[in-house]
């Protein structure tokens, strides 16, 4: 069984891989590390094989690792990439790096609100449901120009691009239609408002060589670094 640096190395191979099929510098891709269920020593290991990047789904158990790591504190990025509600941003504005998963302007605003004066800027990006699916978080791409204007214009965030987990899909030209059409929206934005977003925060274990293709700037993995995630109550 491959340990937790030796498939951090594989990723990063196939990262560079699909960079080369797409006629872009490795380094225009980041990974990030998606640690949902896996505790701070799985976390450790991950940094100590180089990553600095860890991205949780669940604020708690994000602020959980966040203090049992608090050694690490200044060398590793912490992103919230799962559903914020209105009760959660404070902990979240005070103790997180990025937030991937703004979804309307209200939830923006209460990040800018409580982020704490002696941090810098939260760097945030929108949540698109670039797939249209009735169970999936996100702005439809109809509502995210005015968001990403009025978010851009809020005091205490920098906001850098756009998240969506696009709807499974088989094949790899499947799999490409949803990112491009994300890489075409911000493209797009930036035209329209002079914004100058950086970021596209799309694909995972499965479609990242398809996101890679379409211009993801980072990517957000688990599974293919730490292996099945445990069941509930297993």
């Amino acid at each position: 069984m491959a340990t937790i640096s030796e498939n951090i190395q594989q990723l990063h191979g196939r990262i560079e891989r699909a960079c080369l099929q797409a006629s872009r510098a490795v380094h225009s891709v980041t990974l990030l590390v998606v640690t949902k269920t896996f505790g701070p020593l799985d976390v450790r290991q991950a940094f100590e094989a180089g990553e600095h990047r860890f991205g949780e789904n669940y604020v708690q158990e994000g602020v959980d690792k966040i203090d049992a790591l608090a050694d690490l504190r200044d060398r590793i990025e912490w992103h919230m990439i799962g559903p914020l509600q209105s009760n959660k941003t404070r902990v979240v504005a005070e103790r997180f790096d990025w937030v991937h998963s703004v979804d309307r302007l209200k939830i923006a605003q209460r990040l800018s609100d409580q982020r704490p004066a002696s941090l810098p800027p939260l760097n945030v990006c929108l949540q698109v449901n670039i797939s249209g699916e009735d169970t999936k978080s996100g702005l439809t791409p109809d509502e995210v120009a005015e968001v990403a204007r009025q978010v851009a214009a809020l005091p205490n965030l920098r906001l850098r691009g756009l998240m969506a987990i696009p709807e499974p899909a088989e094949t790899l030209d499947e799999q490409r239609r949803p990112h491009r059409a994300l890489a075409a929206l911000l493209a797009a934005i930036n035209e329209t408002h002079g914004l100058a977003l950086d970021t596209l925060s799309m694909g995972m274990s499965a479609d990242m060589d398809a996101a890679i293709l379409e211009g993801a700037t980072m990517v957000r993995v688990g599974s293919a670094i730490f292996g099945a995630r445990p069941r509930p109550g297993g």
